[in-house]
């Protein structure tokens, strides 16, 4: 698909729109974190309300010019890169408001291009919490995690991004603004367009702010390392957990004698719980209201599982700097696969059930292929693993280009085949559309392409993600 060159109307962009809306088109807006996808060239807009993102989208859309909303930057599947052609680059930046906080309605309105470290604190200085968490949360921004429906580590307990949201405004592709900014926790008023955009990533329209919920701050919050001894006891360790304390359960990670070793190899500054590292071992994160002891509780929950003979040891925080070291260790496995260099990452995810099966057969898919070193780890308590191939030692990911796209085969094929879903967390971007188109269902793809139609006819939002350009 063809579009005008955004150059077309950059002078009535700059007529339009004041000039400290216009952004120097530098690296951070051709390139994504992984370095698989890079921009050709482009203008970057950041207008700072929604008239102005209004204005530049009509012009836009009369025009047939191409549009990339861009957020943090910090999507892992390509979403906010265009490899070809020039197009228009919003950029939310400088929509950074956090308009209103209403502790006793549990709700606050932020606008899109806010940073969800200063969403979290805002939530936190008005005594309330606003639950998303993940580890880019110092750089990502509220649009791009609502665009994406981003997950992280709470999700066990309070839902991906989605459910984070009462209400949207946002810029529909001919530049029509929705004023969907509901405080409603009930409303029956047609179509759900808040949910229709949220996942869409940025290919329907763009997400100006958001109406987003806020929770009350647990009492008392702990953390505790139990060693397993295999991912069937960190699963029944799991069904402990919440008979005990339901709900409080609130992230439960899985991590591999692998992460642990990558750990060593390439940070061995990150302090490890046992000076044996075990095959197993599961982080698991409460938060309890008034009345309840953390610590006590994931001391009986350790008691009840050694008499299961789910766990053989553990470690339980003593304090919140303890805790906070424990979360280091598990947010620090990432940055040592990047350091590694994997051959080929996945983002998946498959039935609770279906896990202890998955992960046997994965491997065994895999050394099929050839000899790779396998990372296992996430949220577990979900059902999202990040499940990672390695050179063995000695080789660098080059040496196994060529089987790259098999290992990436055999393990989507057997996701898909257990019930799963290729993309868990991180969306589809221009990453996975191939991955979407054979293993979607083929009436959910019909129902896609005919919403993108009837909003974008010009097929000028995000071309070439999620969906091929129409």
């Amino acid at each position: 698909m063809t579009f005008t060159p955004v150059s077309k109307i950059e002078p009535a962009l700059r007529n339009a729109l004041p000039r400290a809306a216009f952004r120097e088109l530098s690296a951070a807006y051709l390139e994504e974190p992984r370095g698989r996808y890079h921009g050709a060239g482009g203008l970057v807009l950041a207008p700072t309300d929604v008239g102005e993102v209004s204005r530049a989208m009509r012009l836009a859309a009369e025009a047939r010019v191409a549009v990339v909303p861009y957020g943090g930057g910090t999507g892992l599947v390509g979403g906010q890169v265009a490899e070809h052609g020039a197009p228009l680059i919003l950029s939310l930046e400088r929509m950074t408001a956090i308009r209103e906080v209403l502790p006793g309605e549990n709700a606050m309105i932020v606008e899109a291009g806010a940073i969800l470290a200063d969403v979290q604190a805002a939530a936190q200085e008005a005594g309330r919490l606003f639950p998303l968490s993940l580890a880019s949360e110092g750089s990502a921004r509220i649009g791009g995690l609502l665009a994406t429906n981003a997950g992280g580590i709470n999700t066990l307990r309070y839902g991906n991004a989605r459910d984070q949201v009462l209400g949207l405004e946002a810029v529909l592709p001919d530049g029509t603004v929705w004023n969907g900014l509901t405080r409603l926790r009930k409303n029956n008023m047609g179509y759900d367009l808040r949910h229709l955009l949220i996942g869409a990533e940025g290919t329907l329209g763009i997400i100006t702010a958001a109406a987003l919920k806020l929770q009350p701050r647990p009492a008392a919050e702990g953390a505790a390392f139990f060693v397993v001894p295999s991912p069937q006891a960190a699963l029944d360790l799991l069904s402990v957990a919440q008979a005990r304390v339901g709900g409080g359960v609130q992230a439960f990670e899985l991590i591999g004698r692998m992460g642990l070793d990558f750990l060593s190899e390439t940070m061995p500054e990150v302090r490890q719980p046992f000076g044996e590292k075990p095959d197993w071992m599961v982080l698991v994160d409460l938060g309890l209201p008034a009345g309840q002891e953390a610590d006590a509780a994931l001391e009986a929950i350790f008691a009840e599982a050694l008499e299961a003979a789910l766990v053989s040891d553990g470690v339980i925080a003593q304090s919140e700097g303890q805790r906070a070291e424990f979360w280091a260790l598990r947010e620090s496995i990432p940055e040592a696969n990047r350091r590694i260099g994997s051959v080929s990452s996945h983002d998946i995810s498959v039935p609770l059930g279906a896990i202890p099966d998955f992960i046997l057969r994965g491997g065994e898919a895999v050394a099929a292929i050839g000899e790779f070193r396998i990372n296992c780890f996430g949220h577990v308590g979900d059902g999202n693993l990040h499940y990672n191939v390695f050179p063995m030692p000695g080789r660098n990911r080059a040496d196994h280009e060529n089987e790259r796209p098999a290992i990436k085969r055999a393990v989507h094929d057997l996701v898909h085949e257990m019930g799963g879903s290729v993309s868990a967390e991180h969306g589809i971007g221009r990453l996975k559309v191939e991955d979407l188109e054979r293993y979607g269902d083929p009436g959910k793809l019909a129902a896609m392409r005919a919403i993108k139609t009837a909003l974008d006819p010009g097929g000028i939002m995000n071309p070439g993600a999620v969906l091929r350009a129409i």
